[in-house]
């Protein structure tokens, strides 16, 4: 973001992010009428307010992308208090935001599982990432979900079948409730189910992806285990700077590909292909030519 009201209550509370009037990098009207450009320009000016003090010997190119999925994995972490040593934290998707976000969460002390579709990324989650654990939403066996209708149903055969009934409810509250937080960072559609049978009682999960359709959200899980779902974006300008200083301190860098600008449409191609690991950095210096 570029802008704000600088007035209203989020903004006096450095929360520029959520105030109502916030003006975006990119793709935005600024308060004099103009376009923002963001990164794509060669030449920007700024309201101060607005710049982030870059720590000395950080790497520019490789940590650019934290102004954006840096702040937006690291915000909800602080926020929501998922940030202590020992909890266990799940993050949902290993792209740009998941890779992050792992990074940050293990900084944080605590324990990290990797949830995905891919069986393919647990070596990379595990070995390079340093996730403790991985789980494959799509293999009930990893998930172990809690089928809240199936569970009713066997309540009523109690009745005359304690004993098959008992087997299999044990079965479904062995493998449910072992994460204090979730992370949902995928924006394409997915169940929510599965996902909150992962949460202990209390537990967190709070949305960073967008899906294209809206979420179906079961009352009946939520309600007993007391369990919350939440969203959030960004964060302040204040945040964001304790972010890059965090960064900094423990060493965290996204995992980028360096591109000029003329490549910009062949990263646009592959970035539907999900063909990057995991983040396009821009070198808007190299790509400039003598006018």
């Amino acid at each position: 973001m570029v802008g704000s009201c600088r007035q209203c209550d989020q903004c006096t509370n450095d929360l520029e992010n959520y105030c109502s009037k916030m003006i975006l990098t990119y793709s935005a009207v600024y308060t004099d009428g103009t376009i923002t450009y963001g990164g794509y320009s060669n030449l920007m000016v700024a309201d101060e307010h607005f710049i982030v003090r870059w720590p000395e010997n950080f790497p520019l190119d490789a940590g650019a992308p934290l102004l954006c999925a840096g702040i937006t994995t690291y915000s909800p972490l602080r926020y929501f208090g998922l940030d202590k040593p020992g909890m266990n934290i799940g993050v949902v998707g290993l792209g740009g935001l998941g890779h992050v976000a792992v990074k940050f969460a293990k900084a944080f002390g605590t324990k990290v599982t990797v949830i995905s579709t891919s069986i393919n990324k647990k070596k990379e989650a595990i070995e390079k990432l340093g996730a403790d654990s991985f789980l494959v939403s799509r293999d009930p066996e990893d998930m172990k979900v809690r089928n809240w209708d199936f569970a009713w149903f066997n309540l009523v055969v109690l009745l005359r079948h304690e004993t098959a009934f008992i087997s299999i409810f044990v079965y479904v509250q062995a493998t449910a409730g072992t994460l204090d937080g979730i992370l949902d960072t995928v924006s394409a559609d997915h169940p929510i189910l599965p996902l909150l049978s992962l949460l202990k009682p209390h537990g967190k999960m709070v949305l960073l992806g967008v899906p294209n359709k809206p979420i179906e959200l079961p009352a009946f899980p939520l309600i007993t285990g007391r369990k919350l779902i939440a969203g959030s974006g960004i964060g302040g300008m204040k945040e964001t700077q304790e972010m890059i200083d965090f960064a900094a301190k423990h060493n965290i860098l996204p995992d980028v590909e360096i591109i000029p600008i003329d490549y910009i449409n062949t990263a646009m191609d592959r970035l539907v292909k999900s063909d990057v690991k995991y983040r396009f950095v821009i070198d808007i210096a190299k790509s400039l030519k003598a006018e």
